[in-house]
C-alpha cells in the first residue's frame, strides 16, 4: 500500500505512494504497517500521502497470474534428475532408489 525509504543523511523516513518499480533501499508496506509506522528516535517521519488507497489491478498482474497457472498444470516428471544408470538396491528391504535431489532420495517399492 505504501513505499518506505530511508535518507540516511538527514535521519528520516519517507512514506510514500506504492512505488511503480523497485529500488534498493526501498521496503513495500501493507496499509496497516504503513498507518503505525515510527521511527527511531532522533529521526522524522514524512508523509507524503495521508491514505494509502490499493493499487489497482494491471495487465501485468493478469499475466503473471495467467502464466503460474499454466505452469501449475503443465506435468512434471516424478523426479527431474531420474535416470536409469541411478537406479539401485537398498539392501533386503526390496526398496529402490529411483532418483536424488539434493539430500532427498525418491524411493519405489520392488
Amino acid at each position: 500500500m505504501a513505499t518506505l525509504t530511508y535518507v540516511y543523511r538527514d535521519s528520516t523516513a519517507v512514506l510514500g505512494p506504492l512505488a511503480t518499480y523497485a529500488e534498493p533501499h526501498t521496503y513495500d508496506l501493507c496499509a496497516r504497517h504503513a498507518e503505525r509506522l515510527t521511527a527511531p528516535r532522533g529521526w522524522e517521519v514524512m508523509r507524503l500521502s495521508g491514505e494509502y488507497a490499493p493499487p489497482s489491478p494491471s495487465s501485468d498482474d493478469l499475466l503473471a497470474l495467467a502464466n503460474a497457472v499454466r505452469a501449475a498444470g503443465r506435468p512434471r516428471p516424478a523426479v527431474a534428475t531420474e535416470r536409469p544408470d541411478q537406479l539401485r538396491r537398498e539392501g533386503s528391504t526390496g526398496v529402490v532408489e529411483v532418483g536424488r535431489r539434493g539430500h532427498l532420495r525418491v524411493l519405489r517399492d520392488s
